[in-house]
């Protein structure tokens, strides 16, 4: 399930980025706070998606190849990790749960914000907190809940280096996106691993 996400992801925003989309598909797949809110609506001719689809067709629009291949990278590693306890099936639901928590994040951040979400990070973030809780290893004295926050606190100032070195812009990183990916990954991974060995 990880490699057939990372691949689609990668052909979708590959395709989108090599000839020269990034900007229209942001405001066409992106996930923009201000139409989820009803506070403003793009023009016809954009050929937007349905607001309620574009929590996950953001996660396939990157906005060059630094961000996407950060991305890909933490989602192979943390995604083929945590599949293996969870299972496909529960990847799949860590993700999609994850797309949807991290656009109500970012429209938590700002209702009438009429800046596009782009990117798979958001999503991600529920991945890299279940891989987070499954195989984190605490020192003596931190706490588990320490221990995870600090994993998510790296993860999303991972992203804002990049946004700072000028590949993906520091000042459009998704911070509430991340923070709602994250915290659905943490309610969700235990009842997954507990569902897919109920029967143990």
């Amino acid at each position: 399930m990880t490699a057939g996400i990372a691949v689609l992801t990668l052909v979708v925003s590959g395709l989108v980025i090599v000839n020269g989309l990034v900007g229209p598909s942001a405001y066409g797949w992106g996930f923009i706070p201000a139409v989820a809110s009803g506070e403003a609506a793009l023009p016809a001719e954009v050929g937007a998606l349905p607001a309620w689809l574009t929590p996950l067709s953001a996660t396939l629009v990157h906005g060059g190849w630094a961000h996407l291949v950060l991305n890909l990278v933490m989602l192979g590693y943390c995604g083929s990790q945590a599949e293996r306890p969870l299972g496909g099936g529960a990847i799949a639901i860590l993700y999609l749960v994850g797309a949807y928590a991290a656009a109500a994040g970012q429209w938590l951040q700002g209702p009438a914000a009429t800046a596009p979400m782009i990117g798979a990070s958001g999503a991600i973030s529920a991945v890299v907190a279940a891989y987070a809780l499954l195989y984190g290893k605490r020192r003596p004295g931190v706490s588990e809940v320490a221990h995870v926050l600090w994993l998510g606190a790296a993860w999303t100032a991972i992203q804002l280096l990049v946004g700072l070195a000028g590949m993906g812009g520091a000042l459009q990183i998704a911070i509430g996106a991340h923070i709602g990916g994250f915290l659905a990954g943490l309610v969700l991974a235990r009842p997954l691993l507990r569902w897919r060995y109920r029967r143990a």
